[in-house]
């Protein structure tokens, strides 16, 4: 979930979309396990604070950041749990997935979360990394996290019904790639664009599903900006993308 989805395009947190989402692992939770890998805390900050400084941009996002997780997760638990959910907050840096031990530790944490129903929310830590304020979004840190965690399925949930045609863009009347089989072609599709909250945009997706597609996990490029996205989809209710 990137801050462009969490905020449905606007400047403060929806309480909805989080509710949305909620509603939804309530009615799949018999069948289905989740973990989120969620963006947003800069974004709640700045519904609450205005910070004064002359220092470089990167450290008033961090300090933002830093200010933002707790509220954050404070909506998710209060949401969740109106839907007899429990949840967990995992703060992770990419630099964790490069050492063997902090890859076990990620992996073994989150299981017995999972198995002991706790719905594990993860960001990236933020105050002391600064790889998705500078990167983009948290499509790379889902990925990673759906890898080395073997998944079953991840879905990135965006502003758009999956990856548009190129051709389809410049005549402005976008259409979805249902199924992806061919990666290569594909990064000849994708036109370049930033969200308006989030840091990533399309491209960012694309590179996070090539981290998947390497696990040989299948990826789902959603518009999470429509209620039940996720029950929909897995319903074929809608149009996204799938890579297979």
């Amino acid at each position: 979930m990137g801050s462009n989805t969490l905020t449905k395009e606007t400047d403060n947190i929806s309480r909805g979309k989080i509710e949305d989402m909620a509603s939804q692992i309530a009615k799949l939770q018999n069948t289905c396990e989740f973990i989120i890998v969620s963006s947003g805390a800069i974004a709640v900050a700045k519904q609450f604070v205005k910070l004064e400084s002359k220092q470089e941009d990167i450290f008033v996002k961090q300090a933002l950041a830093s200010i933002g997780q707790p509220h954050l997760i404070r909506i998710y638990q209060e949401i969740f749990r109106e839907y007899g959910l429990l949840t967990s907050q995992c703060l992770l840096s990419y630099s964790d997935f490069e050492k063997e031990e902090s890859k076990l530790n990620i992996s073994n944490t989150i299981n017995v979360l999972v198995n002991n129903n706790y719905i594990p929310i993860i960001n990236e830590n933020d105050t002391v990394a600064t790889d998705e304020i500078k990167f983009g979004d948290n499509d790379k840190l889902g990925a990673l996290t759906a890898s080395l965690l073997d998944v079953d399925l991840f879905i990135i949930a965006t502003n758009t019904n999956g990856i548009y045609t190129k051709a389809s863009m410049e005549n402005g009347t976008p259409k979805t790639i249902a199924e992806v089989t061919d990666f290569t072609a594909l990064a000849d599709e994708v036109v370049s664009s930033k969200s308006s909250h989030g840091s990533g945009g399309m491209q960012s997706k694309i590179e996070a599903a090539q981290v998947t597609k390497g696990a040989n996990i299948e990826t789902w490029i959603v518009n999470g900006l429509e209620d039940n996205f996720i029950v929909n989809a897995m319903e074929n209710k809608v149009a996204f993308t799938k890579i297979k």
